[in-house]
């Protein structure tokens, strides 16, 4: 496992990101898909996150990204859907002519790897008596 640090934490972590366009619509398509891509890569490179995989599939996006908790997920996502809705809204018409907004408020986060819950919870527990 490798590890980042900004200037006074070290992290590891990863998230698995879900997130529909509004009605679950397959506007994503036609070049639109391709013009997202640049703009999430664009964002996690101001934001210091790295993407370890990102699909884009007509109807809803996927990304696993790392991100510094510090400046959190959260931020890393409001950055990315709202830039991204702006843009591809502009560039895309049918982004605006089929949608009252490109996104919808929610996304799915999960956080990926590490130690199993139990393992963690264990060594936890061992300290006391350490």
């Amino acid at each position: 496992m490798t590890y980042k640090t900004n200037s006074n934490i070290v992290y590891s972590c990863k998230y698995h990101v879900v997130w529909c366009p509004k009605y679950r619509r397959d506007v994503l398509v036609d070049g639109a898909d391709v013009r997202l891509r640049g703009i999430i890569q664009e964002v996690c490179r101001e934001t210091s996150s790295e993407i370890l995989e990102l699909e884009i599939l007509p109807d809803h996006v996927h990304l696993l990204v790392e991100a510094d908790p510090q400046f959190g997920i959260h931020n890393v996502i409001k950055r990315i859907k709202g830039r991204s809705s702006r843009i591809l809204r502009q560039e895309f018409r049918w982004c605006r002519t089929r949608l009252p907004s490109l996104w919808t408020n929610s996304y799915f986060v999960s956080t990926v790897g590490g130690a199993p819950f139990e393992v963690i919870k264990q060594y936890i527990e061992q300290q006391k008596s350490v």
